[in-house]
């Protein structure tokens, strides 16, 4: 006959053993949450992440700045769509009711043109209705999330001048479709502009002239005065969306009377304060 006692024994052995087994494991799970909470935590790097070589190099994309050997890296392009009232009644919108939209190009389908030169400027595939757009675009050294109207200019480290150039039927045929129109916004060098003018050497540019000519006649001709979101507005609508960073740039709007550009035509662009943009379509 088996001893009582010894049966006793047993469980409480089993049982101080699964208890501490449980400690050990409660212990454990602990140490590894408080590791996760730390600031010092560094997730491990999945096989896939570890250090390799690359494949293929990705070249870099990069805007002059007047004045200096440094270039600024650009990470993403923001572009503000119909922000001159004018521009936005000739595309089909009521200013007064609609609030500001962006949409983004590829920082591979920028195209620098050195001041006092004229660039070549191919005319793209699959389009028979090529626009210009004139634009002063904003550049940023800073980033944040929801910023404040007030430190919304603190993010810009300079201006240039740029042409959003557009392959309109095709953005029309889309819309018209009710289908993205980014084949007539993103496409190879339709983001021209010149070299970056640092806030500290021209400060912010809220009003001036702003216009484009072909061949020596202007097109289009207005005042930044007349955006109806000033580039702190879109910092601080964009921001809402998106957390901004470094490297970020911001086409900030057309004027009205946008219109088409054929082989061998000259474009010259002017916002008061910068350098002339000249570019000829090939």
């Amino acid at each position: 006959m088996q001893n009582p006692g010894n049966n006793r024994g047993q469980i409480v052995g089993e049982h101080m053993t699964i208890e501490t087994s449980n400690l050990k494991r409660r212990a454990a799970l602990a140490a590894g949450m408080a590791a996760a909470a730390s600031p010092l935590a560094v997730p491990l790097a999945s096989p896939a992440q570890a250090a390799g070589t690359m494949l293929f190099d990705v070249k870099r994309i990069t805007i002059p700045i007047v004045g200096s050997d440094h270039l600024f890296p650009v990470r993403r392009i923001y572009c503000i769509g119909r922000n001159y009232a004018a521009h936005a009644i000739e595309r089909g919108s009521d200013p007064t009711r609609e609030p500001p939209f962006f949409f983004q190009k590829p920082t591979d389908a920028i195209q620098n043109v050195a001041p006092g030169t004229i660039a070549d400027h191919p005319y793209p595939s699959l389009t028979k209705n090529y626009h210009h757009e004139i634009e002063l675009v904003a550049v940023l050294h800073k980033g944040g999330r929801n910023v404040p109207l007030e430190k919304a200019l603190d993010l810009v480290y300079g201006y240039t001048i740029g042409l959003d150039m557009t392959r309109r039927d095709l953005q029309n045929a889309m819309a018209d479709q009710k289908k993205p129109w980014e084949i007539g916004k993103s496409f190879d060098h339709a983001a021209v502009l010149g070299p970056i003018h640092p806030v500290a050497k021209v400060g912010h540019f809220t009003k001036g002239r702003i216009s484009l000519a072909v061949n020596g006649k202007i097109r289009q001709n207005s005042d930044l005065a007349m955006m109806m979101w000033s580039v702190a507005e879109q910092i601080v609508q964009l921001s809402a969306a998106f957390e901004l960073m470094p490297g970020d740039i911001i086409y900030s709007g057309t004027p009205e009377n946008v219109g088409p550009v054929v082989a061998g035509d000259l474009m010259e662009g002017h916002i008061d304060g910068l350098p002339e943009l000249k570019v000829r379509v090939v």
